[in-house]
């Protein structure tokens, strides 16, 4: 199965209760179909006493059955929790966006998607100096070195 096929096929299952464990996620999904897999991320701190972090991930064997489960679960309950049933995303690189450690102008995704070429920048040179605007901002407020209302 590709990484796709089974991202559209895997749930994200949040707002879980302590007590749930991965065979209580079975038996309240297995009527929507096979499912592959069931994980409860375990929390980060080792000593902690919390058996998981309060969310898990659901796959099944069909993207349909993910999408049906998606449907009929949403906002349903478990163990008196309202729970929240939407499509997993994809896991996020650790070094990119915000919170990793590299300066977010020096991350990939960040330059592709802000890249300029150097066409676009010499047609906005162009029509800054077609408008007749200053290339210097400052350009023009010479006369402008004492406040208040202008005399008349």
């Amino acid at each position: 199965m590709t990484d796709t096929t089974r991202l559209k096929s895997t749930v994200y299952v949040g707002g879980l209760d302590q007590s749930v464990t991965a065979h209580t996620l079975a038996e309240a999904f297995v009527p929507f179909g096979e499912i592959v897999d069931i994980s409860l991320p375990k929390p980060d701190q080792p000593n902690s006493t919390d058996l998981h972090r309060g969310y898990g991930y659901v796959e099944f064997d069909l993207p349909q059955d993910a999408k049906e489960a998606i449907d009929n679960m949403d906002g349903s309950e478990i163990y008196g929790r309202t729970i929240k049933v939407a499509q997993a995303k994809p896991q996020k690189d650790a070094n990119e966006g915000l919170g990793s450690k590299i300066a977010i102008w020096e991350q990939e995704g960040y330059l592709a998607k802000h890249a300029v070429s150097e066409e676009d920048r010499e047609a906005a040179e162009d029509v800054q100096a077609a408008n007749g605007r200053p290339q210097d901002p400052m350009q023009g407020l010479e006369q402008l070195d004492v406040a208040g209302p202008k005399p008349e």
